[in-house]
């Protein structure tokens, strides 16, 4: 199993690929790898993902294939906002990010601006031009852009090389006349018609906002919105795929399934070492310390099995740690 973990950092983010793991029978802990709908790669000698694999949904968490019970995660990598401006709205915007897991990235050429980025949380901040940060900037289908520059001009050349990047989401802040004439500009240059479409603008959702901080909450409500939309998981974060690659046993727990309310989504993962360091977190609190030591016992007793494991966030000791969320957690732990 570890060698299909040591692919991951190597599989393509553009392509749909789907990752498929068995949670019962003889066969428990077996995977497949689909990309675009075809098998490239099965770790057992159980058929079941050869007959089967094809009926599974392209969405993250458990499903039912022929009458098997079996998790399903679309390969994504951790997801990342880049605002672009660290203006009065932007540092609330920083710190919602941080809160949900993204990795935050803030460029802004103005050294006082790009200081309070940083304390805000931005991590990496860019001090430079909006135009030679950004082509520092790849993009993929986990990037979310946010512009709030402080002028149309700014406004421009930040749309102009972000829409000829993938991406996950653009929003761009602004009045009506404003972006109309940033949007009618582009067009003229070149940009397609398409992708000015797509930008989310006015940016945030409608729930009269008004306040930097209340702007804020409407943005990030959009980008958690436009993030679930699809039934995405939470990704491999950077830190968890450096962590895989590192040599010794571990632990990879996986949330694969919640009911009311918790304090992560699914998908999120969390690598547990011999010596109980962590790299993750599911979340905090007891249930995290029991989990913990699961894998302890699991790594010093020698077992190789993966394991099912329940938490329920409404019981009296959850209550006693401060986590009443009133849901349901399962987990996967497995031994790499």
């Amino acid at each position: 199993m570890t060698a299909f973990y040591d692919k991951l950092p190597e599989l393509d983010p553009g392509r749909e690929t789907l990752i498929l793991t068995l949670l019962d029978g003889s066969g428990m802990g077996e995977k497949a790898l689909l990309s675009d709908g075809e098998i490239v790669w099965t770790s057992g000698q159980d058929e079941f993902f050869s007959l089967h694999a094809g009926e599974a949904q392209n969405v993250t968490g458990v499903q039912e294939i022929d009458g098997r019970r079996v998790y399903s995660e679309r390969l994504e990598h951790e997801k990342k906002i880049v605002i672009c401006g660290a203006g009065h709205v932007s540092i609330p915007i920083i710190r919602l990010g941080r809160m949900i897991g993204c990795r935050v990235t803030c460029i802004d050429d103005r050294p006082s601006f790009a200081g309070n980025a940083r304390e805000a949380g931005a991590d990496p901040v860019l001090c430079d031009s909006f135009e030679n940060a950004l082509n520092t900037i790849t993009g993929d289908k986990d990037t979310f852009f946010v512009i709030v520059t402080r002028g149309h001009r700014w406004d421009q050349q930040c749309l102009k090389a972000i829409a000829a990047k993938p991406h996950a989401y653009i929003g761009l802040m602004g009045s009506v006349k404003r972006v109309r004439m940033v949007k009618e500009n582009l067009l003229r240059s070149g940009v397609p018609k398409d992708v000015l479409d797509e930008v989310h603008t006015p940016i945030g959702l409608k729930i009269g906002a008004e306040t930097p901080e209340e702007i804020a909450v409407s943005v990030m409500a959009e980008i958690i919105e436009v993030k679930n939309r699809h039934g995405r998981g939470a990704g491999y974060p950077d830190a968890i795929l450096k962590a895989l690659g590192q040599p010794g046993r571990k632990v990879l727990l996986t949330l694969i399934a919640r009911r009311g309310s918790a304090p992560r989504s699914v998908g999120t993962k969390m690598l547990v070492l011999p010596d109980g360091t962590c790299v993750g977190t599911i979340g905090g609190g007891c249930a995290e310390a029991a989990l913990i030591q699961k894998a302890r016992d699991m790594l010093s007793g020698g077992t190789l099995r993966p394991q099912l494991y329940h938490v329920d966030l409404a019981r009296e000791e959850a209550a006693e740690a401060g986590m009443v969320c009133g849901g349901t957690l399962e987990l996967l732990l497995e031994v790499l």
